[in-house]
């Protein structure tokens, strides 16, 4: 691969992260560097890692990482999109749907780092036999997810608060549509 077509790679992978984080700046409407960062930094991990796992894992599971991850990030993003739905109408004092709490950022990380397995798997079939010649790539579609979803959560941030809209069930809907986009590239 050249560096190029890494770059546009990384980049392509960070748009479904930029998506997410523009929705979770949207719910926490004010900025906190700290909440930001964390949610840039695992969904720049997973992204960094799920191609990983799946040039690991190609060998022994591509056929079935191949046939099921569409789904998979369908399941978890339409699970959250819902969960944010319902408690967006619910009142405020009884449920807040907080994007930064640790088990909620790790299951968006998954969801919107899962098609990078195909991407680790299609580096073995280029390929790409060491790890050695992973580094590069890993890093760069690390560091475009982290950019990418930093300026998300800013983004978001700022529009929630011109807005004043009822942003949990909007949040909620953009990842359902996300969860659709992913299950129909894989079908058609």
């Amino acid at each position: 691969m050249t560096t190029l077509e890494v770059w546009l790679t990384a980049l392509a992978l960070a748009m479904d992260s930029f998506t997410v984080a523009i929705a979770a700046g949207l719910i926490l409407k004010r900025v906190k560097l700290g909440n930001f960062l964390t949610v840039a930094f695992f969904f720049g991990l997973f992204q960094a890692l799920m191609p990983l796992m799946g040039w690991a894992g190609s060998v022994y599971f591509y056929n079935l990482i191949e046939s099921y991850d569409h789904w998979i990030a369908f399941a978890i993003l339409v699970f959250l999109g819902v969960k944010m739905i319902r408690e967006g109408v619910q009142d405020e004092e009884e449920h807040h749907f907080d994007p930064t709490r640790l088990a909620t950022v790790l299951v968006l990380s998954v969801g919107v780092s899962i098609d990078a397995l195909a991407v680790g798997i299609s580096f073995t079939c280029i390929g790409m036999n060491t790890l050695a010649s992973l580094v590069f790539p890993l890093i760069a579609i690390g560091l475009a997810s982290f950019v990418l979803a930093l300026g998300g959560c800013f983004i978001g941030s700022l529009v929630g608060n011109k807005l004043r809209l009822p942003v949990e069930p909007l949040g909620g809907v953009v990842l359902i549509l996300l969860g659709i986009k992913i299950l129909c590239e894989h079908l058609m």
